[in-house]
């Protein structure tokens, strides 16, 4: 079985696909927002917390890995690492003791854009895709 294989499931297309696109679109265009001023100040955004190549990993997964995510461009890379930065931003907000949902902090946000990487990354990102159109035809072979 061929890297690409063990990579992408067989991409869905019909009603599928265009589900697949629509969430792609919000969820990855909303995870490049919340990555944008990160970019700006890959190294120093989140001050002291984190050291600056771990800040700069996450302003890269989120703003990057959003407009991959978005155009459904090397789809299981980019929800790697946002499914892994909204693991350790899930987890940020749960050590202070926030909630799941609540006004003045929560993980709420950190975790649904989580689970949409993650069921992004299982379910591929359909035939309404930059990936099926780069390696859907060598997939079929």
């Amino acid at each position: 079985m061929s890297l690409l294989n063990k990579l992408f499931p067989p991409f869905l297309g019909g009603r599928p696909a265009v589900g697949l696109l629509g969430l792609r679109l919000v969820a990855g265009s909303a995870m490049a927002m919340h990555g944008t001023a990160k970019i700006k100040n890959p190294f120093g955004w989140a001050g002291d917390s984190y050291p600056g190549i771990a800040q700069a990993i996450a302003a890269v997964s989120e703003f990057f890995g959003g407009i991959a995510l978005a155009a459904g461009l090397l789809t299981p890379v980019a929800a790697l690492g946002i499914a892994s930065t909204m693991a350790v931003a899930a987890l940020s907000h749960i050590q202070k003791g926030q909630p799941f949902v609540g006004k003045g902090g929560s993980y709420e946000l950190a975790a649904l854009h989580g689970a949409i990487a993650v069921a992004l990354a299982l379910v591929g990102p359909g035939t309404l895709s930059l990936d099926n159109a780069i390696f859907g035809k060598r997939l079929r072979k």
